[in-house]
């Protein structure tokens, strides 16, 4: 294994393109990488291995030690000392967000996607060309949806926007910034939740508070936490995914030809985007090592901070055939974009429902539908833990 450590997460050769390391870093199963705290920590890279990882209890994701890595110097997103992000306590909480979170519910909000979506898109067309997918569809759409779901009131809804920005930042605001913003969303929560006690409704903040498993309720403050996880980050990946793909989408003619020429290719369409993992890399995938473990034949020492790198293992030639097309009529796309085992994305269902509902409606509606710009013009956001594109200017 080499030794120099890379930096981490990796660059983009464009906005739009996989940085170029994903081509060759599969010839070292294990790689040292440096991440933005200037921590370095061990990189792994094959689809098998990180599936591996994924589910290996010697691998954790409690951060809270204090030789453990952070992912930046500002903040400590998705950290707290107060909650065991480990099995078994995990599971259990895990079980109980899941019963407010089902797959039923979130199939009930696929008219609801639809509507915000055809409303959307028709003030695009009001409007006229050119429009922004980012700002006119892909963040409102997000935004509206998580708040249906959760249950916070319209009025409310612009103001989370703001604090998700500061929640996810890595370096584009300071810890003082960060720890404002964050205080502002808990006095926020604890009023919304406080609310919903008082008059529950058939929203998930109130199925969160009523919710049991053999009398093991979640706790007053994991109920607090999960409510304010689900709102800061159920919607800025999949709104930034839809600009993203969007603009990958339209920046390949044969692949758009095809999709517009057969709309049950839709689907396989989404999956394909998903495994670009054009947002971002894996850094918030980061894990903590409490024992020696081999990994592609190298020994992780137990202490070690460790990245399963999904976006390396979507692109694992061993898995993927032609990694590097975006081919839409690919069968049996064994992406990790969610994760795997028991840290599996629990808002899965839920991006994929809004991705397929956008996508197909925008094409749908706007048979031109083009980039105003070149996609190597497209400029990401930067600094932050959720990357998405400044832009996604769109004509038709």
């Amino acid at each position: 294994m080499c030794i120099h450590p890379l930096p981490y997460p990796f660059r983009r050769p464009g906005p739009l393109a996989v940085p170029e390391e994903l081509d060759t870093i599969h010839d070292e199963p294990v790689r040292r990488v440096s991440i933005p705290s200037g921590d370095e920590v061990y990189l792994v890279t094959r689809h098998e291995d990180v599936r591996k990882v994924l589910t290996d209890p010697r691998v954790s994701r409690n951060l809270n030690r204090p030789d453990a890595p952070k992912m930046s110097k500002t903040t400590m997103m998705f950290q707290d000392a107060k909650l065991d992000p480990d099995p078994p306590e995990h599971t259990r909480v895990k079980r109980l967000v899941m019963r407010a979170f089902s797959a039923t519910r979130v199939e009930r909000l696929r008219p609801r996607a639809q509507e915000i979506t055809d409303e959307l898109i028709d003030a695009m067309a009001a409007k006229g060309p050119p429009a922004n997918v980012a700002e006119d569809l892909a963040f409102p759409l997000s935004i509206r949806i998580i708040c249906d779901l959760l249950g916070v009131p319209p009025q409310d809804q612009s103001r989370f926007r703001r604090w998700t920005d500061h929640f996810l930042s890595t370096s584009r605001y300071t810890r003082q910034e960060i720890h404002r913003a964050l205080g502002e969303l808990n006095t926020y929560m604890s009023t919304l939740i406080t609310a919903k006690r008082e008059s529950p409704a058939g929203d998930l903040v109130s199925a969160l508070i009523q919710v049991h498993d053999d009398d093991t309720r979640l706790t007053e403050y994991e109920l607090h936490w999960w409510c304010r996880l689900l709102l800061l980050v159920g919607y800025e990946t999949t709104a930034s995914q839809l600009s993203l793909s969007v603009a990958k989408l339209l920046s390949e003619p044969d692949q758009l030809k095809l999709l517009r020429a057969d709309e049950s290719l839709l689907d396989g369409a989404v999956e394909e985007l998903l495994r670009w993992r054009l947002m971002s890399g894996s850094l918030s995938m980061l894990r903590y090592v409490t024992e020696d473990i081999e990994v592609g034949g190298v020994t992780i020492p137990r202490g070690s901070g460790l990245i399963p790198a999904v976006e390396s293992a979507n692109w694992d030639r061993e898995v993927f055939e032609r990694p590097g097309d975006l081919d839409i009529t690919r069968t049996d796309n064994a992406h990790l974009t969610f994760s795997a085992g028991p840290h599996f994305c629990i808002g899965a269902a839920l991006a994929r429902l809004e991705l397929q509902t956008a996508l197909g409606t925008l094409l749908r509606r706007f048979p031109t539908l083009r980039l105003t710009i070149a996609a190597e013009k497209l400029r990401r956001t930067e600094g932050t833990l959720i990357e998405s594109l400044v832009e996604t200017p769109i004509t038709w």
